[in-house]
């Protein structure tokens, strides 16, 4: 039977590196606008005001990831189109 040890793992930890939000290279793209909502997230729209979804910036042991969130008009919802270490790259998700 395998055993797995979680007591080293340090689950509460907040020191995560953040960089300021409004130096985002990723907030400007071609049709594509972005609005900081605070610190962690960002409204991605349509230049008519169209929204498309949000990217949420969060911690993870390893560094910052963010992740896309499309919203699917037709269902109310919202799907998750992956995660990513880079704002950039979340950002590409919306652009096709």
């Amino acid at each position: 039977m395998t055993t797995l040890d979680f007591t080293s793992t340090d689950f509460t930890r907040t020191d995560f590196t953040r960089t300021d939000f409004t130096r985002t290279p990723a907030l400007t793209r071609p049709g594509l606008h972005l609005v900081p909502l605070h610190d962690e997230l960002w409204r991605v729209t349509r230049p008519s005001g169209e929204v498309l979804g949000y990217v949420e910036r969060f911690g993870v042991r390893a560094g910052l990831r963010f992740r896309a969130k499309r919203f699917i008009v037709r269902q109310r919802r919202f799907v998750e189109m992956g995660e990513f270490w880079s704002m950039d790259d979340a950002v590409d998700c919306f652009g096709f």
